[in-house]
């Protein structure tokens, strides 16, 4: 994975969640309060899931 790479990956993320806020800002809205009133245990453990996720499909991405 070049630099290069991680930065468009990035700008993805950045263009769909820009999108996901234009098109439906109260439904975002909704969700940050659903967010914060997660306990501390929850988001932990959403937070390794999506990390593990996100490093499986780039692994896949690049081949084993």
């Amino acid at each position: 994975m070049t630099f290069a790479g991680l930065l468009q990956g990035v700008a993805v993320v950045l263009a769909l969640e820009g999108i996901a806020y234009a098109l439906a800002p109260e439904a975002m809205r909704r969700g940050l309060v659903v967010l914060i009133q997660a306990s501390e245990q929850r988001l932990r453990l959403g937070g390794l899931i999506a990390a593990v996720v996100g490093v499986a499909i780039a692994w896949l991405m690049n081949g084993p």
